[in-house]
């Protein structure tokens, strides 16, 4: 890739001069997941440096616990006594499946409002860098197989998202989830289990070819006896080796913590983190090494702090470049929540809206397909998951048939109601609203300015203008704004941010 800036022109603040409506669009899509008007409204009033303080605060809102997970927390006791008073094989398989339903009700819960949680307006961008950090720090539903863990371990990921990254990537290490996921439940001294050495080192932390067979193997010393227990993290004494070990050329009796830091004290750090932003939020054919180097350096200078990291990254010259504009292939989630943000709807409460039109797409919230995540990009698109995209537009401007719904979802439907979300598919109530408040002129500017990322031709715009007006078109005003939303959402250029 050809760049005009230099490595040391890209990462400096974009001038006064160009900030304008379209940065901040594509502020709010490439680090949230879309542009609404009253948010591009905001970061125009209070400026670039400002917004970013705000996007990315001091700390980021808690997810409340789902109330299926504490549920199932509170049975747990009661469960593992039952487990235990079984008299026979097939009593402890039954209690087992039981228990694996609630866990799949539980994830499809957690999954629900995570989404509505992230939607909103206030969340959008600390959500999607938490999920970004999900997919460096990887652990799946599939093998831990205890949603609380899950839960916990993404509020682990939530609390430390804008703190230092050497202080998050010590706390991963202790979550339950990661405990299981990596196998260090199985690591003692004398027979160390290398996965999650192997994995923080290439995966984590460093990348390919920045430590030694060696690294893992004494790496893997520091990390035993780490174990999971009610309440969080134990390191049970008698199993964790205490010995010399030399880690990238240094000797001592290093524990895990020891092992991070001296990770963090590689150049390779520095770099590692800023490589996999560029392929989540700009480029998935990512930098020169020399563009990673130079912001990688300054990192190091901040002594690994995620919050000035995130903040220079997304103020920086490099990332409002034309380049970056209008070509990155949105995932699955975003393409789901920047419709949902859009076209200013709730998240519906139950799967078959959400979470079947995202396994169609192709990822399922805390299911990543490996330790590697979501590969992204082009792979995002084929002939069957863009045919679930363009399905679920259609599904959000069709009205919600509640008879056929069943007993849980007509449930989850008023508890939702009841804690006022109610707006879940495009009604012609609010196409008729849109109508009386907005001219042909005026709904033509919002559709194509915040629905697609770059500017159309005006021989384009003025089609959509004279369809919207009725212009040989036909006379129904409400099916023609339907029409003309749904056809442009299910454009080419809408897969794109």
């Amino acid at each position: 890739m050809k760049l005009d800036l230099t490595p040391q022109d890209a990462w400096q603040p974009l001038p006064a001069n160009a900030w304008n409506e379209a940065a901040a669009r594509h502020l709010l899509r490439r680090a949230g997941w879309a542009a609404q008007p009253a948010e591009v409204d905001r970061l125009m009033k209070d400026g670039l440096a400002a917004s970013l303080d705000r996007l990315f605060p001091a700390k980021a809102n808690p997810m409340p616990e789902p109330r299926l997970i504490a549920n199932i927390e509170a049975d747990q006791p009661g469960f593992a006594a039952k487990l235990r008073a079984a008299d026979t094989r097939d009593q402890r398989q039954i209690l087992q499946r039981e228990q694996r339903e609630r866990q799949q009700q539980a994830v499809q819960d957690l999954s629900i409002k995570w989404l509505q949680f992230a939607s909103l307006p206030e969340n959008a961008v600390v959500e999607k860098w938490v999920f970004f950090l999900s997919d460096v720090y990887v652990i799946s539903q599939e093998k831990v197989q205890n949603t609380a863990h899950v839960y916990r371990f993404h509020e682990t990921l939530r609390q430390g998202a804008l703190g230092r990254s050497p202080d998050l990537a010590k706390a991963v290490s202790r979550t339950p989830a990661m405990i299981q996921y990596l196998d260090l439940q199985d690591s003692k001294t004398g027979t160390p289990n290398e996965n999650f050495a192997r994995e923080l080192f290439e995966l984590f932390l460093l990348g390919e070819g920045n430590y030694t067979e060696q690294d893992i193997k004494e790496a893997a010393r520091a990390f035993t006896g780490y174990r999971q227990q009610p309440g969080g993290f134990r390191l049970v004494k008698n199993q964790h080796d205490t010995g010399p070990k030399t880690i990238f050329g240094k000797t001592g009796p290093f524990d895990g913590d020891d092992v991070i830091d001296l990770a963090f004290g590689l150049p390779a750090a520095g770099r590692f983190l800023p490589h996999e932003m560029v392929k989540f939020y700009l480029t998935d054919e990512g930098l020169p090494d020399s563009y990673l180097a130079e912001l990688g350096s300054w990192w190091q200078t901040t002594g690994y702090d995620l919050r000035l990291l995130a903040q220079r990254f997304f103020g920086s010259r490099l990332f409002f470049d034309p380049s970056f504009r209008g070509n990155y292939i949105k995932s699955p989630i975003q393409f789901y929540l920047g419709l949902v943000q859009d076209l200013n709807l709730n998240v519906a409460p139950f799967q078959r809206h959400a979470l079947n039109a995202l396994r169609l797409m192709g990822e399922n919230p805390f299911r990543p397909p490996n330790v590697r995540g979501w590969v992204g990009g082009r792979l995002w698109i084929n002939s069957g998951t863009l045919s679930a995209r363009r399905q679920l537009v259609e599904t959000l401007f069709a009205p919600i048939d509640e008879d056929t719904l069943n007993a849980d979802e007509q449930v989850q439907l008023v508890a939702a109601r009841s804690a006022g979300l109610s707006n879940f598919t495009v009604t012609d109530e609010r196409l008729q609203a849109m109508l009386k408040s907005m001219n042909p002129d005026q709904i033509t500017a919002r559709f194509l300015d915040y629905f697609l990322p770059v500017r159309v031709s005006e021989t384009f715009r003025t089609n959509v203008r004279t369809f919207l007006a009725g212009d040989g078109a036909p006379k129904n005003d409400i099916e023609r704004l339907r029409n003309t939303a749904v056809t442009l959402l299910q454009s080419p250029e809408y897969q794109l941010c």
